[in-house]
């Protein structure tokens, strides 16, 4: 593999490993990392909508595939212009969702929502593609639970269940953040640093215009 795609991966892996897996932000991650079922691609330079839309088609359609990330080490764009970009790869590719993940997000703990731009801070600009038939059974509400269940929440046993689990899921990511925000600011500083050293040694152009 090229030093420099090498390179991008590694860092990738960090953050996959030591945030998203770490703080155990997504689902189905580290299945689909360990299981073969992530699919990732680099683009160089400053790719156009086409180069952005191919490389997530020809991710998508790896027979394994669960989650595609397209990374672009060197774009350029600012969040606003990735989100928008998003928006247009979406509407490229109906087959899957699509998340932005930008480098430049501040810290924000008003709200679950307010803080996931936050826990996106990949080491680069990217776009993850799920298929929409894995992002439905993980909105779906839970199924109503058991007779047993419903009396026992009836004596004030058990507590109903809230939400979706798409809703859970960022209540919990929420929470552990909370509880120790320079925690998980440190790790990011880390894998920054580590990504403005590396790719420094292997030529890639790291740079973004200031925010």
């Amino acid at each position: 593999m090229d030093p420099r795609e090498a390179t991008v991966r590694r860092l990738l892996d960090r953050y996959l490993v030591e945030i998203v897996e770490a703080y155990e932000l997504c689902p189905w991650a580290r299945a689909a990392r360990l299981g073969g079922e992530l699919a990732i691609a680099v683009l160089w330079g400053q790719p156009e909508l086409d180069d952005w839309a191919r490389a997530a088609e020809r991710a998508l359609a790896g027979p394994h595939t669960r989650v595609a990330m397209i990374v672009a080490p060197e774009w350029s764009g600012a969040p606003a212009e990735l989100r928008a970009l998003r928006d247009r790869v979406a509407a490229r590719v109906a087959t899957a969702g699509v998340a932005d993940f930008h480098p430049d997000a501040a810290l924000e703990l008003a709200t679950p929502a307010k803080l996931v731009p936050f826990l996106r801070r990949a080491p680069d600009p990217l776009l993850q593609l799920v298929p929409l038939a894995l992002l439905d059974s993980v909105r779906a509400s839970p199924a109503p639970p058991d007779l047993a269940a419903q009396a026992r929440m009836l004596g004030g046993a058990e507590a109903p269940p809230r939400g979706t689990v798409a809703d859970r899921i960022a209540a919990a990511n929420h929470a552990r953040v909370a509880a120790d925000p320079d925690a998980i600011a440190a790790r990011f500083a880390a894998i920054a640093d580590d990504r403005a050293r590396s790719y420094a040694d292997v030529g890639i152009n790291a740079s973004r215009r200031p925010r």
